[in-house]
């Protein structure tokens, strides 16, 4: 198996499909690339194995745990229209540099952070990072591989790269937390993000820049927008939906969502223009993504509780116990280039997503007296192919059919209803979990709140394979029956 770094020679293979050899100097942006992206899954998974140990050190409720997640996922989703709109405009090589420096320096603080507060408003300050960063990880992709084959098999390096980050970081995040500190977890960014800012000023070149404005309004409202909606939901879970605050939060976030479409619709230079929705496939695309992300965050956010509180793992026997999710699913999007070829892009996810939704909802039943091989270890393996053969194929859908000049935008639309969905679906989780508690706190009661999770996970899950196959697989199948009764 080759390595992202390493060009492959003509005839080569990843994932099993032959392919020419890598163009000049795509091998070394392929690298930066994966690793700024790896850096980004690795913080995620890193925190997931370390929740409980967070929760009790700072001594956090499971509402307030989940700003944890959510300072993040909101600051990262809020902003990550206008940071990639900003690559388009000051280059997206500068933009990546900046993402890198601020991401590795909110890392230093979140490892040294006295309290809840300043980690989840460090956390927040990660997520700005990442919110320039991630969109310029896949537009290098999209402007350094033409469509087609290779770019093809780059963004399935880039989909496999989440497998990794995920194995890597739950079972680095459960040892550190064990045998050192949830602390360390996030100094080892440090050295990871010096490397690749140096790394990327060495191999990237920039990109061409294009003039105009940022849309700071789009940006400023699409953010406040994400923000207001999710605090409220979670609001909901401590004060109740009759609350004043709780409902002003929501309207307010709802109205401020509208008015981002009306501004975009009106924009000269849009960061969300709207003409990426124009096509049917990609639309489908952005939403299922959304859907799977709130469906697939309460397997990571609940998964590790599960084990941990009431199959009273340690941290890091917990991310060992991850391990038969994480390794099919590396394995599986390695595969996706020579299944993708063979079936279909839109079969390979539907069939992906169904795999989730049956894993999922085998998981959710989950209890103190589950064995771990059959009621565990087996969903997760359903659930690690589902997620392998389901991110590659709903980014290729995603961005299919972009030029150049949308290629930002684009992918920054992508990466927002990946952050979104998971902050708006650990927000309704969390409503989920906490609505199936009960007069004791006992393992019994937090399995049922655990499994209520899930299911609504599982249902969210079942949306999105819904959308896939309305969107994406009958429009493709009809397509290729009418080319095949085509005459000549």
């Amino acid at each position: 198996m080759n390595t992202p770094s390493r060009p492959a020679t003509a005839g080569a293979s990843i994932g099993g499909a032959n392919h020419p050899a890598w163009l000049p100097g795509q091998p070394a942006v392929l690298a930066v690339v994966l690793v700024s992206y790896l850096m980004i899954l690795l913080d995620v998974s890193v925190v997931i194995t370390a929740l409980p140990k967070i929760q009790a050190s700072l001594q956090l409720s499971t509402a307030n745990l989940s700003w944890v997640q959510n300072a993040y996922t909101l600051a990262f989703g809020g902003l990550l229209l206008l940071g990639a709109r900003a690559g388009d405009v000051l280059g997206r090589r500068r933009m990546l540099v900046i993402g890198l420096a601020l991401f590795t320096a909110a890392s230093l603080v979140i490892g040294l952070a006295p309290s809840a507060t300043w980690l989840i408003l460090a956390r927040a300050v990660q997520g700005m990072g990442a919110a320039v960063l991630a969109p310029s990880t896949l537009a290098l992709l999209s402007v350094s591989f033409p469509e087609g084959p290779g770019r093809t098999r780059a963004l399935a390096w880039y989909g496999a790269t989440a497998g990794i980050g995920a194995s890597v970081g739950l079972v680095l995040g459960g040892v550190i937390a064990d045998a050192l500190s949830w602390r360390v977890g996030f100094f080892i960014n440090l050295p990871i993000g010096i490397a690749l800012i140096l790394g990327a000023r060495r191999w990237l070149t920039e990109t061409e820049r294009h003039t105009g404005a940022l849309d700071v309004a789009g940006g400023l409202t699409s953010a406040a927008g994400m923000i207001a909606l999710v605090y409220g939901i979670v609001r909901s879970v401590s004060s109740s939906w009759s609350d004043g605050l709780t409902q002003a939060c929501v309207s307010s976030g709802v109205a401020l969502l509208i008015a981002f479409v009306v501004i975009e619709s009106r924009a000269r230079q849009p960061i969300m223009p709207l003409r990426l929705f124009a096509n049917a496939e990609r639309s489908g695309a952005y939403a299922a993504r959304l859907l799977f992300l709130g469906g697939m965050v309460g397997f990571w956010f609940f998964g590790t509780q599960l084990l941990q509180g009431v199959l009273g793992y340690s941290p890091m026997r917990a991310g060992l116990a991850f391990l038969p999710m994480t390794l099919p699913n590396f394995a599986t999007a390695l595969l996706v280039p020579r299944l993708t070829g063979r079936f279909g892009n839109a079969t390979v996810l539907a069939c992906g997503l169904l795999l989730c939704v049956v894993g999922a909802g085998w998981l959710s039943v989950a209890g103190a007296s589950t064995p771990y091989l059959s009621g565990v270890a087996l969903p997760m393996i359903l659930i690690g192919i589902g997620q392998g053969a389901t991110l590659s194929p709903l980014t290729i859908s995603g961005v299919r059919g972009v030029g150049k000049a949308d290629a930002g935008a684009a992918s920054g639309v992508v990466n927002v209803a990946h952050q979104l969905g998971g902050s708006l679906g650990l927000a309704v989780l969390v409503v989920a979990f906490h609505a199936a508690s009960g007069a004791t706190t006992d393992t019994a009661t937090l399995a049922r709140q655990i499994n209520a999770a899930l299911q609504v996970g599982t249902g969210l899950l079942a949306l999105a394979l819904l959308l896939v196959v309305t969107c994406i697989l009958r429009p493709e199948r009809r397509a290729r029956a009418a080319l095949a009764i085509q005459p000549g």
